[in-house]
């Protein structure tokens, strides 16, 4: 499987959240499997730590360095591609991770139930 997670879905993980799914963890810890992290949610990340809104660790870039995700970048086409979602979710970081995950044919690990009339793979977070 090759897996997108959603910002909260990251978060939970990094903090070993026991709000996060057992499939999810299943899905995030399994070897075989290639878990991408989009740097829309890295942004989001950022944005709401610079609010006052989240607290990360200091070294939030090596936290995920240690990680065994590989990082997705935003791209022209996935860019492009936004502009062809329906307007179902306002959230634009949400918009861009169902637009990578479309692009590049990926499952997303998230909890967020709008997602799901995107018609994407979904894994519940």
């Amino acid at each position: 499987m090759k897996a997108l997670l959603d910002t909260h879905a990251l978060l939970w993980w990094l903090e070993d959240n026991p709000t996060l799914s057992g499939r999810a963890r299943d899905c995030i810890s399994n070897g075989m499997n290639l878990v991408y992290v989009s740097a829309a949610a890295i942004w989001e990340i950022r944005i709401k730590q610079a609010l006052g809104k989240l607290e990360i660790p200091s070294d939030f870039a090596q936290v995920l360095n240690r990680q065994l995700f590989e990082m997705l970048p935003i791209t022209v086409e996935h860019a492009d591609a936004v502009g062809n979602l329906p307007a179902h979710h306002r959230d634009p970081f949400d918009r861009m991770l169902i637009a990578q995950a479309r692009v590049e044919n990926l499952t997303i690990i998230t909890r967020d139930s709008i997602f799901h009339q995107y018609q994407v793979p979904i894994v519940e977070a």
